[in-house]
């Protein structure tokens, strides 16, 4: 048999561009931000990560174009070889700082640091833990563990509960969980989840690449958001969203941390960081350390967008972040609303399976805190028009 021979039998995503209801790679002219434009026309951006509107920001932006001048474009190396700038140990130090855990290490991507956080922490005889709805790259991290993997209903503490019970005295127990959900926009349930690792000697990793800048005291994340900082035992991140950037980064103490650097062979056998990456990402810490009224405004256009929604008939899932998934159950509906939607100049993204279950897809609309109201009423006005009562 041919290993192409399902690249040939592959005909889902020609179907769906024949219908005119493709949902992906739709492409930008223009800096992403709260409006963009996409493909020749104007859209009103809602379904961008760039939570803080920090992309287009002139010292963040200013800072990338600083570090090319000196460093160039890149490191061309491993950072455990000679790709370690001390525009790097600079980063980690003011993360480290700010995150208030001894040790951070980055990584070239978000996705990577799962990988290289879980498959160099859970060994041969280990167990991780994880919610159903946890990301993509803490599964993918799993698999590359030596690991077992035991996973529990979302947010689901008796079966959480029931997990730990499984697993062996002998063995090392890994609780890992999203801190805020990126599909559904909703917060894990840390507190009881850290009240069962200690009850059953785990330890807690939680993903909050959609937390930093979001949740907690100056955006600090999700175990802040619960006071639960000493509590947690690594926390994950990455430099795509709140900080505008690329790359990715783990806070722990300074121990597990040198252990990982020392072992986690995504971070090993990757290139390091590109200096403009690492500039920027900097920056827009800063920036947010400095202006943490940021947070606060961002959680207050999102209060606005869910009760606009609601006040227009609008169906949506609860949460209490700038994650905002409206409700529109079937897959070729969800298709062709987001077309209609963008059409009519709003973007959102599709929550399709295996995101979402087959009779519970979504659109996925989540918000800058360089949106105005006036913008939010406009993207409404066109959602309504388009949804109609209820979806």
């Amino acid at each position: 048999m041919d290993i192409f021979e399902k690249c040939y039998e592959f005909t889902k995503a020609d179907e769906f561009k024949a219908q005119g209801i493709y949902p992906y790679f739709h492409y930008l002219q223009s800096r992403p931000d709260v409006e963009v434009v996409m493909e020749g026309k104007r859209r009103i951006m809602l379904g961008s990560n760039n939570y803080l509107g920090l992309t287009t920001c002139p010292e963040v932006v200013e800072a990338g174009i600083k570090a090319i001048e000196r460093y160039g474009t890149g490191c061309s190396g491993s950072r455990f070889l000679n790709g370690t700038l001390e525009l790097h140990l600079e980063l980690e130090a003011e993360l480290a700082r700010f995150l208030r855990k001894e040790g951070v290490v980055t990584f070239s991507t978000g996705f990577q640091t799962n990988l290289g956080i879980i498959s160099a922490i859970v060994g041969r005889g280990d167990y991780v833990i994880c919610d159903r709805d946890n990301h993509a790259s803490i599964y993918d991290g799993c698999k590359l563990s030596y690991g077992k993997m035991l996973r529990y209903r979302h947010s689901d503490m008796e079966e959480l509960e029931e997990c730990l019970k499984a697993v062996p005295e002998t063995a090392g127990a890994l609780i890992v969980t999203d801190g805020v959900f990126s599909m559904g926009g909703d917060i894990a349930r840390l507190p009881e989840i850290v009240a069962l690792a200690k009850k059953y000697k785990a330890r807690v990793m939680v993903d909050d690449a959609h937390a930093l800048g979001v949740i907690g005291e100056g955006g600090r994340g999700t175990a802040s958001h619960f006071g639960l900082e000493d509590e947690v035992d690594i926390y994950m991140g990455t430099f795509s969203k709140s900080l505008a950037s690329l790359g990715g980064y783990m806070a722990a103490s300074a121990k597990v941390a040198d252990y990982v650097r020392h072992n986690s062979r995504p971070f090993i056998f990757s290139a390091s960081i590109t200096p403009p990456s690492c500039a920027a990402a900097l920056a827009a810490l800063r920036y947010i350390e400095k202006h943490p009224e940021l947070v606060g405004r961002l959680s207050e256009l999102a209060s606005y967008m869910r009760s606009g929604l609601k006040a227009r008939g609008i169906e949506i899932r609860e949460s209490a972040t700038p994650i905002i998934p409206i409700f529109t159950y079937d897959m070729m509906n969800t298709l062709k609303k987001a077309r209609e939607l963008y059409d009519g100049g709003v973007y959102v993204n599709t929550v399709l399976p295996p995101a979402a279950p087959a009779d519970g897809c979504m659109l996925r609309a989540s918000l800058m805190a360089t949106h105005t109201e006036a913008l939010l009423d406009e993207a409404m006005d066109i959602i309504k028009a388009v949804m109609g009562e209820r979806g």
